[in-house]
């Protein structure tokens, strides 16, 4: 078995000397906070604003004497806006003036465009727009980030040095990729989650006791996650195989999942459905 794949190297932050101000410090930027934290980046770095962090992230300010809210901040040199969309348009006009020529602003928002983004804060001005996923509380997330034409080779280094503090960064060719990012790493965890409620309820249905089914059920999502995790040159198509002996159980179960009405069809559908919402809502 392969080793599982090394933390990015870019997410070690002790030697980064940007000045970084987030604005949100809600579940994602919390767990940018934390994640830059953990790989070395220095506290007298980051500024925060946002009127009331969580008070687990109020915690972690208070601990390291990050700076919060000042009448006077920095310009930044990566501001990241991580507030939700709902209240996106109100909250990016008050921040304007942390960005100036050197700034680059990352968009942690759903449905927010860099067109609309270089709309608040200058046509000329260096945007990156991501989607991660909340495995990134856990440094395990993925983010699809899509730059636009201002953004320089040093400001795509530092923006994805602190991306990779919560997990893995994929840079995308287009900006319209961010819809079907969306519907398939953003909204991915959601269906890995109704997998395990899914295979629980038919453990039960089948007879087993439903606390039983419902701890095989976990463990089972969670071994087969951290094996394909550990086996980074194995593609998952071959784990698939491995498991699957000829005319077997698992051969008899897949017969099902992988027929004409099978998972496969669902699959499409639901993609094709979360990457169209994802455009109604970037509308």
């Amino acid at each position: 078995m392969s080793a599982a794949p090394a933390t990015p190297s870019t997410a070690n932050l002790a030697d980064f000397t940007g000045h970084v101000v987030l604005v949100g410090a809600g579940q994602m930027g919390g767990a940018l906070l934390r994640g830059w934290l953990f790989h070395g980046l220095a506290p007298s770095r980051v500024t925060i604003i946002d009127p009331r962090p969580p008070a687990n992230i109020q915690a972690v300010i208070d601990a390291h004497g990050i700076a919060l809210d000042p009448v006077s901040p920095a310009i930044a040199d990566v501001l990241i806006v991580a507030v939700k969309p709902q209240i996106a348009d109100e909250v990016m006009p008050l921040v304007r003036h942390v960005v100036g020529p050197q700034t680059v602003v990352v968009s942690v928002m759903a449905g927010k465009t860099i067109a609309r983004l270089e709309q608040v804060f200058g046509a000329t001005t260096a945007v990156v727009r991501t989607i991660p996923n909340t495995p990134a509380a856990v440094g395990r997330g993925i983010t699809g980030a899509a730059a636009n034409a201002h953004v320089n080779a040093a400001q795509r280094s530092a923006v994805e040095r602190l991306l990779a503090a919560v997990g893995r960064v994929e840079w995308l060719a287009r900006e319209d990729w961010i819809d079907i990012v969306t519907a398939v790493s953003g909204s991915g965890p959601a269906y890995v989650f109704f997998l395990a409620e899914t295979l629980a309820r038919a453990g039960a249905a089948a007879g087993l006791p439903s606390d039983l089914a419902a701890r095989l059920a976990r463990a089972t999502v969670e071994g087969a996650g951290e094996l394909m995790y550990r086996s980074p040159d194995i593609e998952p198509a071959t784990l698939r195989q491995n498991v699957t002996s000829p005319n077997g159980t698992t051969h008899a179960a897949l017969q099902v999942l992988m027929g004409q009405q099978g998972i496969d069809v669902a699959f499409m559908e639901a993609i094709a459905a979360a990457a169209k919402r994802s455009r109604e809502l970037a509308g």
